[in-house]
């Protein structure tokens, strides 16, 4: 890692100097956040012109952040255009040498007229974790680029939040599994490997950190989107992929060592490593060598207690224990979402509509789209961070609308009620598709 997003508001000058010792380079920003505050331009330029008097002269500074997803929840556009317009003049009239940005939130239509005020700006992403699949953070940067191939494009934030006490051999979004977090990071990682104009790129977060209004994925207050507990005691397998990535000190390391109750007779072993090649072993017998690039992934049967170690061909090591049990370990699972599997035992005619539909293909057809209306209304409103900007905005019903209505369901949580999405399916299994 070579840079730091200091956001959302004034940091310790300490920090700034840590950054200036260590070659680490920092965008700073002040708390202009989420919404645009009617007569609040004076408040907003005091604080920049603090910030850069205080921090000018620290050569760690790459950046000024003039505001983070200022858009989400700000009904006056003109006057936040008109505000940012001249922040960004006070920016570049007290320093000529960095340039201007800001953190624009997913939903922000790539035309708005905000985004070119500053020198630079980048996004906050989150497919794949609030909404919609992986892939379409690829999509979102690829499109951007090919519409504004002069545009400097930066990603401000992605994560997934994770409790290292959930667990799961199939991960999937939602579940607060730190196997997903793996899946998610490993995805976004070769995103960022294979785009080098992206100007900057800010996993959120290195810690957990408090958040009074959070109560999500077993604890309260805390947003767990760090690769690194807010104790700073776990350092979560994730931590681990980005090791793999960016530092030259060669080290393996076996993920899941929390994920010791394992149900399934053969299960998955999965290594990070930044040397070429990784040893595996099962209570001391070699069950495989592998070669890969940073991630290695073996199968591995078993009975009863077994220590699993991977070591390099020079001798560096980790090991686990994992157990064989007869049932899944319910302390692995995140109890509080009712939306489960009921649709496994459902079948489904492929020649009729469901939830596994695409969103926008239902909101299109005008037999689906009554039924579907009312209960996307009520998932959507369920993410509020999605919610506040979900009424009108063309660029977010586009996101939402290649969205299957199943994963847009499981998203929502306890928001709408297993009972309820069984119906809602019946329902839709009753119209046909057109040839």
């Amino acid at each position: 890692a070579n840079s730091v997003r200091l956001a959302h508001y004034q940091h310790a000058q300490e920090f700034y100097d840590l950054c200036d010792e260590n070659g680490i380079t920092a965008w700073a920003e002040i708390p202009y956040i989420t919404q645009h505050m009617t007569n609040g331009k004076a408040n907003a330029q005091q604080q920049m012109k603090e910030l850069i008097t205080q921090c000018y002269n620290h050569p760690c500074i790459v950046c000024w952040g003039l505001s983070n997803e200022i858009t989400v929840n700000s009904p006056n556009m003109e006057e936040l255009i008109s505000d940012h317009k001249e922040l960004n003049g006070l920016c570049r009239s007290m320093d000529k040498t960095r340039p201007t940005t800001m953190a624009h939130a997913f939903m922000l239509e790539t035309d708005s007229p905000i985004i070119d005020i500053p020198d630079c700006g980048a996004y906050n992403l989150y497919f794949g974790w609030y909404l919609g699949e992986l892939e379409q953070n690829d999509e979102f940067f690829d499109k951007y680029h090919r519409d504004h191939p002069n545009r400097p494009i930066g990603f401000s934030e992605y994560g997934a939040d994770t409790n290292p006490a959930f667990h799961s051999t199939a991960p999937e979004a939602g579940d607060y599994t730190e196997e997903y977090q793996c899946v998610y990071h490993e995805h976004i990682l070769k995103l960022i490997e294979e785009r080098p104009w992206l100007w900057c790129t800010y996993v959120w977060n290195m810690f957990d950190f408090a958040a009074d209004g959070r109560d999500e994925g077993g604890k309260g207050g805390v947003n767990q989107k760090g690769l690194v507990t807010m104790d700073r005691k776990i350092k979560k397998d994730a931590f681990y992929l980005y090791k793999a990535a960016w530092s030259k000190e060669p080290f393996v390391h076996i993920c899941g060592r929390r994920y010791a109750d394992r149900a399934e007779d053969v299960t998955k072993i999965k290594v990070y490593s930044n040397l070429p090649e990784v040893l595996l072993y099962k209570d001391g017998e070699l069950i495989e060598t592998q070669a890969a690039d940073k991630i290695f992934e073996f199968e591995v049967p078993i009975t009863g207690e077994h220590e699993i170690m991977a070591s390099s061909a020079d001798g560096l090591s980790d090991t686990i224990t994992i157990k064989k049990v007869s049932e899944p370990n319910p302390a692995y699972i995140f109890q509080k979402q009712t939306v489960v599997n009921w649709f496994d035992k459902d079948e489904f005619k492929a020649d009729h509509y469901s939830i596994k539909d695409k969103l926008g293909v239902l909101m299109a057809n005008p037999k689906t789209s009554p039924i579907v209306g009312k209960l996307m209304e009520k998932a959507v409103a369920s993410r509020g961070d999605v919610a506040k900007s979900a009424s009108g905005n063309e660029n977010l019903n586009k996101m939402l609308g290649v969205m299957s209505l199943e994963s847009l369901i499981k998203k929502a949580g306890d928001a709408v009620p297993a009972e309820a999405v069984s119906a809602l399916n019946a329902a839709l299994q009753k119209i046909p598709k057109e040839n």
